[in-house]
């Protein structure tokens, strides 16, 4: 059963060390199943590595992860072609959609060769969450910040624009991100911009922001909006779960 409404859980986590396995799901991927309200007693999650070139390793760190949460998922590979027929179908079909971090800019590239845009609007609308952390968060906005050309910071602005804002991920974390989100929405580069501090996740249902939440004590969520040629920011304080 797909969530009442679209929705999109934009984050910068969701995972943690594992203490018998290299990586386990943390609280936010666990809350984005729950937002999708499925009525399964195995949850269906597909993951897309496309950010970081669908590295076999880590499909198979997130297929043991998923083994540990009780979850059925299945990495969606477009390396070196895709790995399903029927993408569209399958993503359908699924509870959650998780996209993993990494280039942001190649990302967009790739789904664009696949004309996934469509599909991905078309899957949100359907009520299948779509979530994800870093560059899959940002995919679902106008835009962000990104590290994808170089180590210098740039912003990104060509997103799937499900969500009509910009996005800023691991807010505290990298002290780049800020300063140049202040810049960016100042100059109009980006819109209202919703940022993430590390462990932190946005709730959308449809375009607007219900909530924001953590899997961290003492972290915060934040909208950054242009005020004449400055930019304002506004600290959210998210509920720990």
């Amino acid at each position: 059963m797909p969530a009442s409404q679209p929705t999109i859980l934009a984050t910068s986590g969701g995972y943690r060390y594992g203490e018998r396995i290299q990586l386990e799901f943390n609280a936010l991927l666990h809350h984005a199943v729950e937002l999708s309200g499925t009525g399964r007693s195995t949850p269906r999650v597909t993951h897309l590595g496309t950010a970081s070139g669908d590295q076999r390793y880590f499909n198979d760190h997130m297929q043991e992860a998923a083994r540990h949460a009780g979850w059925s998922l299945t990495n969606l590979n477009l390396f070196p072609m895709p790995n399903l027929d029927d993408i569209e179908g399958h993503l359908l079909d699924q509870d959650v959609v998780w996209v993993n971090g990494g280039s942001v800019a190649n990302l967009l590239a790739v789904w664009d060769v696949h004309d996934l845009r469509p599909v991905f609007r078309r899957v949100w609308e359907a009520g299948v969450v779509l979530a994800g952390v870093s560059a899959g968060s940002i995919c679902w906005f106008l835009g962000g910040t990104t590290d994808s050309f170089g180590p210098e910071l740039r912003a990104v602005t060509n997103g799937l624009a499900l969500l009509p804002y910009g996005n800023g991920v691991h807010y505290d974390s990298e002290e780049r991100r800020r300063p140049l989100v202040h810049r960016l929405v100042a100059d109009g580069t980006l819109p209202t911009t919703h940022c993430t501090d590390d462990g932190v996740g946005l709730v959308y249902h449809g375009t607007e922001l219900v909530e924001a939440v953590t899997e961290q004590d003492g972290k915060g969520a934040y909208v950054v909006t242009r005020d004449g040629d400055t930019a304002v920011e506004e600290r959210l304080e998210p509920r720990r779960i």
